[in-house]
């Protein structure tokens, strides 16, 4: 365990140092946009960092769900967060596997899985891009 500064402070350190004190100097249009790419990840690990642990776990438990609803058999959860994410890894698989069969071309699970779909990119887009899922939220109901 380490002591501050923490990892998320540090990423924000750095994207800051590149957003405020990198960047404006940079003439070279190709350079510059190269930081600005740099920045933006740093942003994304910064955002992802903190509650990892629990966005897995609620994965974890939507894809066991959707187990669950399709008939099969239920699990213990992972211990460790790297047995956890190759549950999730091989529970997403099964369900790409399960989608190119056509299992969920119609019927009640084809509405799990939407919701499991629809959620998922939120939860992507909430780390990777918050910026957009607010545009998102913000639209009228019928607008998609």
């Amino acid at each position: 365990m380490q002591d501050r500064p923490t990892a998320t402070e540090l990423l924000a350190a750095v994207r800051e140092f590149l957003q405020r004190e990198i960047v404006p100097t940079l003439g070279d249009q190709r350079l510059r946009f190269r930081a600005l790419i740099a920045a933006n990840v740093l942003g994304v690990v910064e955002r992802e960092l903190p509650g990892e642990e629990g966005r897995l776990r609620a994965e974890w438990r939507h894809l066991l769900a959707l187990d669950r609803a399709a008939g099969r058999e239920e699990a213990a959860p992972p211990a460790t967060l790297d047995e956890l994410r190759a549950d999730i890894d091989a529970r997403k698989r099964a369900l790409c596997a399960a989608i190119r069969a056509g299992e969920a071309d119609d019927g009640p699970w084809r509405i799990d899985v939407l919701d499991y779909a629809r959620w998922s990119v939120a939860e992507k887009l909430r780390v990777s891009n918050p910026r957009q899922l607010a545009k998102y939220e913000r639209r009228a109901p019928g607008d998609e």
